[in-house]
């Protein structure tokens, strides 16, 4: 079982149906969703469009996935994430836009929003101790001779390399992107997302979606609502 911090409207949000109706599966539910018909583009190719965030649901990495260290039970883990929810103010993105990342396009602000870099600052460093240590396969998988000095910092530290001044918060909703195909591919993105995209975003709780087992689909275990009432401070 691996467990990660992420963020997510609840299931009633207009914005998590639809993205979970571009990606075909709702991670609240664990079922597949139907398709939707994307002209110019055919259904396989479609498929191999959304298969990478498909399994991980519509989310943002808050605190990436990880397996419970040793010693340690997810009464544990539940019980802090409840409390520390409970400790923080909730906010709003005043706006999502689509970007390109890297080849791939995920819903991104579309100006900063410190509250976003500080929660997931704090989260990094407040269940680190939850954090088993990643194994050389896993480290691997992150092709630590290709990120810079600080990225492999934090890769050895906090088990993953984009935390920190390397965050970017997105909500992805492709897999990788040839270059020569990106611009037919934003059309697509932008005419079925937009439309859903006018509102702030609150950000009022944060998910814990779990992993049952090695490949499987990401599912959201819980939803811990933001509560406090005190603003926190700015490391």
């Amino acid at each position: 079982m691996r467990y990660a911090l992420y963020f997510t409207p609840p299931s009633s949000d207009p914005l998590l149906k639809v993205a979970a109706n571009w990606l075909g599966r709702n991670a609240f539910s664990g079922q597949p969703v139907r398709a939707p018909l994307i002209r110019d583009l055919a259904h396989e190719a479609f498929e191999r469009l959304v298969e990478a965030p498909r399994r991980y649901g519509f989310h943002a990495t808050l605190k990436p996935p990880f397996h419970l260290a040793e010693g340690l039970e997810e009464r544990e883990l539940l019980s802090d994430l409840m409390h520390f929810a409970s400790s923080i103010e909730p906010f709003e993105i005043p706006r999502l836009e689509i970007g390109c990342i890297d080849g791939f396009f995920a819903l991104v602000p579309d100006a900063p929003v410190p509250e976003l870099n500080q929660l997931a600052n704090d989260l990094v460093v407040a269940f680190d101790r939850f954090r088993a240590p990643p194994s050389e396969q896993e480290i691997a998988r992150r092709r630590p001779e290709r990120l810079s000095q600080a990225q492999r910092d934090n890769l050895k530290r906090w088990g993953y390399p984009y935390v920190f001044e390397d965050f970017r918060f997105h909500m992805t909703l492709t897999g990788q992107v040839p270059e020569h195909e990106r611009d037919k591919v934003e059309r697509l993105v932008r005419d079925f997302i937009e439309p859903v995209l006018e509102e702030p975003v609150e950000v009022n709780n944060i998910a814990l979606f779990t992993e049952a087992e090695p490949g499987a689909p990401f599912e959201v275990h819980s939803l811990h609502p933001l509560a406090g009432t005190r603003k926190r401070k700015s490391a």
